[in-house]
């Protein structure tokens, strides 16, 4: 695989370490450590939870932990390395059975000002999506019902794409017509605001159907340009993964794989159905990860940047059981849960789990935080018609604060309106740094509406950011990242009066 600088477009340099981990690989004359994208350990799994029931979907907050959902239980917990899961919510109204219950979740891309978690489940009488907040559980708000449902072919997934729209993976229900019937948002894939609503640009005006002719899709993941792929269970014969487009029909149940009819998309990717079900998928850089469920192992797919795809390699063949969910974390690893106690697999003592798989060339730190941005870069929002994304805006690193600490800002994506930056912190001194607080003001009132790893306090355009509990503490030549995502209007020039200081 083609090795690859963490940073995107024309960016900052800054220097990886910490985060989690720490870099031990090559350093090209003039720029930071690099690893390879997509490489990671899988011979040295890190537990981060074990003992869960049919383990679903599971969705990043800001601070590095994740959520979990319980298929079975409607239970949501919260996880973290080296902590005890935490029950956070209950999901009333699910009526779980065969594939039914609990399923996706996903963290509103404003998380930092309203607070939402959004979650699809199987109700009494359809699949629906509801938002609620952390701090009131209790109070759920339905943004989308009446989603045919049934034991089977409930399809579940949702994920916020860069163009800050929900997606929903909807299966089938059992009736194939389904797929194919542009009335129906069965068999689909949806997008949506995060009221529910219909985006003006979708594919059709006033429907929340995006593309259509799909059986039971079970993963949504996005590259570095903005382009969505979905992984998908097929019935007797082939799986696959597809790369989407506005409107585009997949044929089934018309074809199942790749076809000759000219109507419909073929898939980047079959397997047989006894290699894969394939569930949850997720992105780092170029490759594409698949978890399968029936195959018992997770499938490392190299994407070719033009929407096709390499030959799939297999990771952990056999050796968690079924695999039902992957997701890149904030801190750059990837974490994977097993789905052994859903009525299919042969559970072990601990299970279900879900396990931490660092970078290839990646050494532990005591504390996890945050270097790699939490989601994938934001580009132009999708259209019916293509597009083409802005170029990111070259700037200049700034001179770094004196003292103990030092502070480094790269920006790391540009779109119109929007971008994405981080910031180093570094600890210069000989002693531990217990504590440390960055600020700058912005010259041209951009705004923050999305920062992880960090607290914010925005007085105008007057930015302060003080450390979390968990990355507080720097060890000398140590060093942790924040990032976040702002807004712009008219010019968008990086901050070269970045201060750290310490208690």
């Amino acid at each position: 695989m083609r090795n690859r600088l963490l940073v995107a477009g024309a960016a900052l340099v800054v220097g990886l370490s910490g985060a989690g981990f720490a870099v031990a690989g090559t350093t090209p004359q003039g720029g930071p450590g690099v690893l390879a994208a997509g490489e990671f350990d899988f011979s040295r799994p890190q537990t981060v939870a074990t003992n869960l029931v049919a383990p679903w979907g599971l969705a990043f907050l800001p601070d590095g932990s994740a959520l979990v959902a319980e298929r079975d239980s409607a239970r949501v917990m919260q996880i973290r390395p080296g902590q005890t899961p935490q029950q956070v919510a209950t999901i009333s109204g699910v009526t779980p059975g065969g594939e039914a219950g609990l399923l996706g979740l996903a963290i509103s891309p404003t998380y930092a000002s309203d607070r939402y978690v959004y979650a699809y489940f199987t109700a009494s009488g359809d699949n629906r999506i509801v938002r609620f907040r952390l701090d009131a559980p209790q109070t759920q708000t339905p943004i989308l019902t009446g989603l045919a449902k049934a034991n089977f072919h409930d399809g579940g997934r949702i994920a916020f794409g860069p163009d800050g729209m929900l997606y929903a993976g909807v299966g089938d229900a059992g009736v194939t017509a389904n797929a194919q019937n542009a009335q129906s948002r069965n068999g689909k894939i949806l997008r949506m605001r995060p009221d529910g609503s219909a985006p003006s640009d979708n594919p059709t005006a006033g429907s929340l159907v995006y593309s259509l002719g799909h059986r039971n899709v079970q993963g949504l993941a996005w590259d570095s340009q903005g382009r969505l792929y979905a992984s998908e269970f097929g019935q007797n014969t082939w799986d696959e993964v597809n790369y989407i487009v506005p409107g585009g029909n997949y044929g089934w149940p018309t074809v199942e794989g790749r076809g000759n009819d000219p109507r419909f998309r073929n898939p980047i990717v079959t397997w047989t159905t006894a290699e894969a079900s394939p569930s949850g998928a997720t992105i780092d850089g170029n490759v594409l990860f698949v978890a399968a469920l029936r195959g018992t192992r997770l499938w490392q797919v190299p994407l070719t940047g033009d929407g096709n795809a390499g030959t799939p390699v297999a990771q952990l063949n056999g050796q968690y059981g079924r695999l039902r969910t992957v997701e890149r974390a904030p801190d750059g690893s990837l974490w994977v849960a097993t789905s052994n106690r859903d009525g299919r697999g042969s559970p072990a003592a601990t299970d279900d789990r879900v396990l931490r798989f660092l970078p290839t060339g990646a050494t532990p730190t005591a504390n996890p935080t945050t270097t790699r941005p939490p989601t994938t870069s934001p580009t132009v929002t999708p259209t019916v018609a293509p597009t083409t994304t802005p170029p990111v805006v070259p700037t200049t690193t700034p001179p770094p604060s004196s003292g103990a600490c030092t502070a480094t800002y790269r920006q790391t994506n540009q779109w119109q309106g929007g971008f994405q930056a981080d910031v180093t912190v570094r600890n210069n001194g000989t002693a531990t740094l217990n504590g440390w607080t960055v600020r700058w003001t912005f010259a041209n009132g951009q705004t923050i509406s999305q920062l992880w790893s960090g607290t914010l306090t925005a007085s105008g355009s007057s930015i302060t950011v003080r450390n979390v509990s968990y990355n507080g503490s720097l060890g000398p030549n140590a060093s942790t990242t924040f990032g976040f995502n702002g807004s712009w209007n008219g010019t968008n020039t990086a901050p070269t009066n970045l201060t750290c200081t310490s208690p």
